[in-house]
């Protein structure tokens, strides 16, 4: 049952690692245009490690996870009908419609939103580039929004470090577990549709 406490130790440990700046910027380019993990779960245990940093990596995340909605600019507006069957595999297929619509209503608004809501950020940059939405608002909105976001969680992280870390641990193996449950839950139940 210790497995995510071990876990997590690991993750704080690597985060004080002297490339771990790299990974940071390297996992929240992915996540915005192809990877479903969000840069939160190495932004917080970093933070944790290097209180003193916090902005310095949430300025990091930021700059990667905008060069990423780039790249997944770029795919939207190559590539939109070519992958429009992935995602209809992976279930994003309704999210992609809604954010869609969200676009032709409010524009660089929909953007600032999906930069800072702990939505899949990455529907958004597929269809901003999709439908055509003009490069300037898309990074100004993704700057705002996903900045926003970032030095959010990493000042709050810095200022709740030890109370945070404290309650994080007390639940950690729960938490652990049932997002594990609601993983393979989630996948029978998409199977058997």
């Amino acid at each position: 049952m210790l497995m995510w406490r071990a876990l997590y130790a690991r993750t704080v440990r690597l985060a004080g690692h002297r490339h771990a700046p790299a990974w940071l910027g390297g996992l929240a380019f992915a996540e915005s245009s192809f990877f479903p993990i969000p840069p939160d779960a190495m932004l917080v245990p970093m933070t944790l490690a290097r209180p003193a940093r916090a902005m310095r990596f949430a300025l990091i995340t930021t700059l990667g996870s905008v060069a990423g909605g780039l790249l997944g600019y770029l795919i939207g507006a190559l590539f939109i009908d070519s992958i429009a069957p992935w995602l209809d595999e992976l279930g994003y297929r309704d999210g992609y419609d809604t954010v869609r619509h969200w676009f032709a209503a409010y524009g660089f608004w929909a953007v600032l939103f999906a930069g800072f809501a702990p939505v899949p950020y990455k529907l958004f940059t597929l269809a901003a580039g999709g439908l055509g939405m003009p490069l300037l608002p898309f990074v100004a909105g993704s700057l705002v929004g996903r900045g926003a976001r970032f030095v959010l969680i990493a000042g709050l992280t810095r200022a709740l470090g030890p109370v945070f870390e404290q309650r994080l641990l007390k639940y950690l193996d729960w938490i652990g577990w049932t997002l594990v449950a609601l993983v393979i839950v989630g996948y029978v139940g998409y199977r058997l549709i």
